[in-house]
C-alpha cells in the first residue's frame, strides 16, 4: 500500500519554530522544581533536613522506596 504526501496548499503558512529564549526559562524552572521534588523524596528527614518532624518522610516513603532510596 502506497501512501503520498500531498504538498502543502498554496499561501499555506508554515508555523516557526519556538525560540530558544522562550524555552530556557520554563526548563530552568522545571529543572529546579524536578531538584527540589528529588530532594524532599530522597534526602529530608536526613543528615540536611530543613524540615521538623516526620511528615514529610510519610507523605513520601512509598516514593522513596519506588525510586530505590533507602530510608530505614
Amino acid at each position: 500500500m502506497a501512501q503520498t504526501i500531498a504538498p502543502p496548499a498554496a499561501g499555506a503558512v508554515t508555523p516557526a519554530p519556538i525560540p530558544l529564549k522562550a524555552i530556557a526559562p520554563w526548563a530552568l524552572f522545571v529543572g529546579v522544581l524536578m531538584l527540589v521534588l528529588l530532594y524532599f523524596i530522597g534526602a529530608e528527614q536526613g543528615a540536611t533536613s530543613l524540615l521538623s518532624g516526620t511528615e514529610v518522610h510519610e507523605w513520601v516513603h512509598d516514593g522513596r522506596h519506588l525510586l530505590g532510596f533507602p530510608c530505614h
